[in-house]
């Protein structure tokens, strides 16, 4: 059925948006039409689930999207989207996106002018934040081995972007491993394991409070 809906919307929407930068596409389930990319903005109105809908474009890095839904213009997460791809239905992502068309495109105050004068809350633009890309997870990050006299040591670590890190080390010498695990932040702590030839492992924790 979701399928039958996507093959419509591009038989209707193929002769009238011609010129126009617009995919046609269903919404995967009851979801909020946003008035900016984030959950933060507020609700427009509501999708229903198998609602054909119009993407416009999708902010960079493809989280959400600007798409249109009868009257009303506004955002909702890439997630809940679903485009025709290879002939099949498919979720919106990053590598899908640009395949069947979907374009980057700026989200700012004269989008906001554009689509929500009418609205209550048109005059809080100041009150929303800007719209910016998701920090990395991951701000820097190493990883390497070493060998010398029979015995290989590998390290790897990475910080994160609110300043927690991680940093593991495993030995091995003669058939036998030795793994330290430690990290900062809210869920770190200190991990080791420990492998012989024969023996078994021994693996010890403890955890940050």
């Amino acid at each position: 059925m979701l399928r039958k809906l996507i093959l419509t919307a591009l038989l209707v929407l193929a002769g009238t948006s011609a010129g126009m930068a617009a995919t046609p596409a269903v919404a995967t389930a009851n979801v909020n039409l946003r008035a900016g990319p984030s959950t933060s903005y507020p609700a427009v109105t509501q999708v229903p689930a198998g609602t054909r809908i119009t993407t416009y474009g999708c902010v960079s890095g493809y989280s959400w999207c600007d798409i249109g839904f009868g009257p009303y213009r506004g955002w909702v997460a890439a997630s809940y989207i679903q485009v025709i791809y290879h002939g099949a239905p498919v979720v919106l992502t990053a590598p899908v996106a640009p395949a069947v068309g979907v374009v980057v495109v700026p989200f700012g105050r004269a989008y906001w002018d554009t689509y929500y004068r009418a609205y209550p809350w048109y005059g809080r633009w100041g009150a929303y934040p800007p719209y910016a890309p998701p920090p990395p997870h991951v701000t820097s990050g190493y990883r390497g081995v070493t060998c010398a006299n029979g015995t290989c040591t590998g390290a790897r670590g990475a910080t994160g972007y609110y300043g927690a890190s991680t940093d593991q080390v495993r030995t091995c010498s003669d058939g036998s491993c030795t793994a330290t695990r430690n990290s900062t932040g809210r869920y770190g702590g200190t991990a080791t394991r420990s492998c012989g030839v024969g023996q078994g492992c021994d693996a010890t924790r403890s955890f940050n409070r």
